[in-house]
């Protein structure tokens, strides 16, 4: 028995360093793209080297534990189609580098979407349908069964018993720590996938909402992209270009949710939304204080 699990475990260590000497990606089965669904365009652009030779435009200003180092990723501008990387950032690994967790992704996602959830279905009961105020026929005599009212449950056109009485609402909550963890899991997950990209600002040079749809052609970042700025005045121009483009839409970065990451195929961050968003989600990491003070509900208890 031990010579066999010897025997597998030696082979799985060997497929990992051949995978790695290889070339293979090392990131794990949930996190690959299909290959039938991988653009080869889009693997023209390989991640940034060491030597690379361009400056790093923002470091991270949280400190980052020994252990782990930054993520680099390209800088780029929307002013034109052909332009070079302005040059890298650094990306914290606490927020844009941790392990794929699909069920808090699924737990934050299902409570977003139903935590607001309010169900206006209504039935009536016996009492509130009209009419049936008169015993169908005497109880004895007839032959047929006995009845009080024709609005009873078990005839046709009367009250409905256990039915929905709306509205109902499904609200419910889950721990503040899970929805910061589902934040940095998506962002993980789109670095991972190659479906985040970085740039110096939301500024083009024309509100033509053709322009901006050349540019995610010619980038080929996808067929949705959301773009979130730290401010909420974000420039004129691009508020018009994606005013009439429904797979594209701007969020400010005080918004950004899971569900959004996940409906879009494509997320554009620029430097300020990637230093708001280090510095929001990492808040998280070492505050032992409730967010909400304990209050009780009347202040006249001992």
């Amino acid at each position: 028995m031990f010579r066999i699990s010897s025997t597998v475990c030696s082979k799985g260590i060997a497929k990992r360093f051949a995978s790695s000497f290889s070339g293979e990606s090392p990131l794990p089965s949930n996190l690959r793209i299909p290959s039938n669904l991988v653009d080869p365009a889009r693997s023209r652009r390989q991640p940034p080297s060491s030597n690379s030779g361009l400056p790093v435009l923002q470091r991270c200003e949280a400190s980052v534990p020994s252990h782990l180092s930054p993520v680099q990723t390209w800088v780029d501008t929307l002013v034109s189609h052909e332009s070079e990387p302005l040059g890298l950032v650094d990306l914290h690994p606490d927020v844009f580098a941790l392990p794929a967790r699909i069920d808090i992704l699924h737990e934050v996602e299902l409570w977003q979407r139903n935590y607001k959830r309010i169900s206006h279905a209504n039935t009536k009961v016996r009492s509130e349908v009209r009419g049936g105020g008169k015993k169908p026929w005497n109880q004895k005599g007839s032959g047929r069964a006995r009845h009080g009212s024709i609005r009873s449950p078990i005839w046709r056109g009367g009250g409905v018993s256990h039915g929905p009485r709306g509205p109902t609402s499904y609200y419910y909550m889950i721990p503040i720590k899970v929805r910061v963890q589902g934040l940095k899991i998506a962002l993980s997950s789109k670095l991972a996938q190659n479906y985040l990209h970085v740039v110096d600002s939301l500024n083009i040079p024309t509100p033509d909402p053709q322009y901006l749809v050349d540019l995610i052609r010619y980038r080929y970042c996808g067929e949705s992209v959301l773009l979130v700025d730290a401010t909420d005045n974000l420039p004129d121009n691009i508020l018009q270009a994606t005013a009439g483009l429904k797979t594209v839409n701007v969020i400010p970065a005080i918004g950004l949710n899971v569900h959004s990451m996940l409906k879009h195929e494509v997320l554009v961050l620029t430097l300020e939304a990637v230093k708001f968003l280090e510095n929001k989600l990492l808040w998280h990491n070492h505050r032992f204080t409730p967010l909400y003070p304990f209050k009780l509900p009347y202040s006249d208890l001992p």
